[in-house]
C-alpha cells in the first residue's frame, strides 16, 4: 500500500497525530487500512487535509462546524429537527400564565443543568 503513516501525515501536514485520528472519527478523511491495522494517507488523504485548513481558514470556522455540517448530511433526523427548531418562534406553554413564563423557563433550565 502506497502512503504516509499517520506520523509522517502529520509531520507533512501539521495536524498532529491525535487531530488526524479525530478527523477520522468525525468521517472527515477516511485513510485506507493496513492489513495490520495501520492508518494509510495517501494523496486523496494529504488533498483533503489541505483543503480542510483552507476551508477552516477562509471561513474562519471551526473543526466542529464542519464535523457537524457531515453529521447533518449524514443523519436526516438530526437534519429536520434542526430545521424545525430554526424555524419555529417560541411559545409559551400551555398552562403557563404569561407572567410566570420567565420564572418557569429558569426553573426548567436549572432542573437541566442539576441532571448534568
Amino acid at each position: 500500500m502506497d502512503g504516509l503513516t499517520i506520523h509522517q501525515a502529520a509531520e507533512l501536514t501539521g495536524w498532529s497525530p491525535r487531530m488526524l485520528r479525530y478527523l477520522e472519527r468525525g468521517g472527515l478523511v477516511d485513510p485506507e487500512r493496513t492489513p495490520a491495522g495501520y492508518r494509510v494517507f495517501g494523496p486523496g488523504e494529504l488533498q483533503r487535509l489541505r483543503t480542510l485548513r483552507e476551508l477552516l481558514e477562509g471561513f474562519d470556522c471551526g473543526l466542529s462546524d464542519v464535523a457537524f455540517a457531515a453529521r447533518l448530511r449524514r443523519e436526516s433526523d438530526l437534519r429536520r429537527s434542526l430545521e424545525s427548531w430554526l424555524e419555529s418562534e417560541p411559545e409559551r406553554p400551555q398552562g403557563v400564565a404569561s407572567e410566570d413564563w420567565l420564572g418557569w423557563e429558569q426553573r426548567k433550565h436549572q432542573a437541566l443543568l442539576a441532571a448534568t
